[in-house]
């Protein structure tokens, strides 16, 4: 085996063990959102001292916070979660997740739409993606294709779908045109005006992993993030011309 061809081995080798264990921690971070945690959930997240578990080290000023924030939300629980710690949890899930009493809605639409609605343009673009990759949402009216959880997810299944480098750019290009222009603003709004440390910990965390993801993939696929205006201008929809009307002179056929 040649030198090179020794180091491209090497390289290859360390992109693999990137995707596997990105790809695990984007699965994990979806379920902290999927739904309120159990006591079983938070014992194993203690015992696993996590955050300082997940594959991918932060490195940046906001990383860093959200690593502590989160770190002290679940180092400070009991051994035996209480009944009444359980329900403050519940609560404060239903609150940000199901009722969106503090206005920071998990789905993509509610951020870029401009009445704010749900299931709105975003979601079927989503829905594009998830149908290239022959995914489907199972109760899209329950929760839409658009959801935090269903985009980290497919993230997840393009790190780990296969080698190729079309899968890495692609998952870069999704997190551009979808959960990065939105999942920013979440992770503020929930970290400002939740009632728990614990999901104020789980939004900080996600934003700032996200982020540093996009950042490692512009390194590995050696590409530039595009800025956030151009970003805004790749997603305008295509501005079709207006008719140009069709002119009537007597005694002679139209013209334009």
């Amino acid at each position: 085996m040649s030198v090179a061809t020794q180091h491209r081995s090497e390289s290859q080798d360390i992109i693999s063990l990137f995707r596997k264990q990105t790809a695990e921690d984007l699965q994990l971070l979806a379920i902290l959102h999927d739904r309120e945690p159990d006591a079983r959930l938070l014992q194993q997240l203690k015992h696993a001292d996590f955050p300082k578990a997940l594959g991918l080290n932060l490195e940046s000023e906001s990383g860093l916070q959200a690593l502590d924030l989160m770190h002290k939300a679940i180092q400070t629980l009991p051994e035996a979660i209480p009944t009444r710690l359980l329900n403050e949890l519940a609560a404060d899930y239903a609150s940000i997740y199901l009722n969106h009493n503090i206005h920071a809605s998990p789905e993509e639409s509610v951020w870029l739409d401009e009445d704010n609605l749900i299931c709105q343009d975003s979601m079927f673009q989503v829905r594009s993606w998830f149908e290239k990759h022959n995914l489907e949402i199972s109760n899209w009216r329950t929760r839409p294709d658009d959801h935090l959880v269903y985009q980290l997810q497919f993230i997840a299944h393009l790190l780990s779908e296969n080698d190729d480098i079309e899968t890495l750019e692609e998952a870069a290009t999704f997190m551009d045109e979808h959960l990065l222009r939105w999942l920013g603003d979440f992770g503020r709004r929930v970290s400002q005006r939740c009632d728990t440390p614990y999901f104020a910990g789980v939004a900080a965390l996600t934003a700032a992993y996200c982020e540093e993801l996009r950042d490692l993939l512009a390194e590995i696929l050696q590409q530039p993030r595009p800025s956030k205006e151009e970003i805004e201008e790749r997603m305008q929809p295509a501005q079709q011309s207006e008719p140009v009307p069709v002119k009537f002179i007597p005694g002679i056929g139209p013209a334009v």
